[in-house]
């Protein structure tokens, strides 16, 4: 554990994560709380780190999310065009009939997937937001899995701590050994 972190730099480090679960109260609540908190204490390493890493996530999620939902509808409008024929594409009982289970499994198979999927990121969320906010309580950084770099590192990037070069690494005598 870091002495140098304040017990208010972890709690705010800590709800900037838990904050996130305002989108299920308030839309976009996701991304304005932890903005937020985050531009609260941003001086804090500790608190910029987590701040950056919960907002690319939240980013990066929604990205996710769109990018899924765009992929389904246009594999679902090409699968309508290609079963309809030259027909106009309608999704009505008398211009689309499924007369048969086969005809129908395209559609049952592409939703299903899709719907697999974003349960997958759904759980994926909740988890990795839990785990960056135990990690937070704890006094440690963390980095999301899947999140892009939108934000940009920290000023005092922290990982520049523990990336030494082998002169540095010899030179400290912390890491030398007989």
């Amino acid at each position: 554990m870091n002495s140098s972190i304040k017990k208010e730099e972890r709690t705010v480090a800590t709800l900037i994560h838990l904050s996130v679960f305002s989108m299920f109260l308030v839309p976009l609540g996701n991304f304005i709380f932890p903005l937020i908190l985050w531009l609260t204490k941003k001086e804090s390493e500790f608190v910029d780190h987590h701040g950056r890493q919960a907002l690319n996530f939240q980013i990066s999620l929604f990205l996710y999310s769109v990018l899924l939902v765009g992929i389904a509808l246009a594999i679902i409008i090409f699968t309508g065009f290609s079963l309809s024929g030259d027909e106009l594409f309608f999704i009505t009982p008398e211009h689309f009939p499924f007369r048969e289970f086969s005809q129908a499994l395209p559609f049952i198979l592409i939703i299903g997937s899709f719907v697999l999927l974003s349960l997958g990121l759904f759980i994926l969320s909740i988890f990795a937001v839990i785990s960056a906010s135990l990690n937070a309580s704890e006094e440690k950084f963390y980095n999301y899995p899947l999140s892009i770099n939108f934000l940009g590192a920290s000023k005092n990037n922290y990982s520049s701590n523990h990336h030494q070069s082998k002169n540095e690494q010899f030179n400290n005598p912390q890491n030398q050994r007989l």
